[in-house]
């Protein structure tokens, strides 16, 4: 008895399969004579992921990378304070130079900017007035600890690939010593 069951089961099953495995099909039936006519139909889905990449320094596009790219200005001696500005050193295309990219479907994008000052560790600082950054690309530099800048998507897409070189502009004689800090860059969508 069970076996007569499970027998009809698997009948059952081998054919519904085929007519479950078919895509969409019609036949036209006429007469012997005149145009036939008939149509089918495949839906298609695209899924796209909603993202937000931000790049600055070393990386690889649309990919995690832990590395931190660092800029130094070494000031000469003989210019300390006297207004003539500084190149730096370093950064992924070196002379104070990094890779910035800006790539995503969110919508508008704002990027800020954070960072203690500049300190040499013994309490003397630097202001981040003294730091310019040139850009490239259209890659806007926002305002350390103030303005972020804005970029407008078009069609909810953002994709800025440039660069910043940062400089050093010389004009304050400060204490002696190694001033350090990190500037963290975050893109919020709208």
């Amino acid at each position: 008895m069970q076996a007569n069951k499970l027998k009809v089961l698997a009948a059952a099953v081998a054919m519904a399969l085929p007519l479950a495995a078919n895509a969409e099909s019609n036949i036209a039936l006429t007469p012997p004579t005149g145009t036939m006519t008939t149509n089918a139909r495949v839906n298609i889905n695209v899924v796209i992921p909603r993202f937000l990449f931000l790049q600055v320094g070393t990386g690889t596009l649309l990919a995690n990378n832990a590395a931190i790219d660092t800029v130094t200005f070494n000031v000469p001696v003989a210019n300390v304070g006297d207004g003539t500005p500084v190149t730096g050193t370093g950064g992924n295309l070196t002379n104070g130079q990094v890779t910035v990219r800006l790539i995503g479907n969110v919508g508008d994008v704002n990027l800020g900017a954070t960072a203690a000052l500049l300190t040499n560790g013994t309490g003397e600082t630097i202001p981040w007035s003294q730091i310019n950054v040139a850009t490239a690309g259209g890659a806007t530099h926002p305002t350390i600890g103030g303005t972020a800048a804005s970029f407008t998507a078009t069609a909810r897409v953002v994709n800025v690939n440039g660069s910043w070189t940062y400089g050093y502009l010389n004009n304050a004689t400060p204490a002696e010593g190694t001033y350090s800090s990190q500037i963290t860059y975050t893109a919020t969508s709208l």
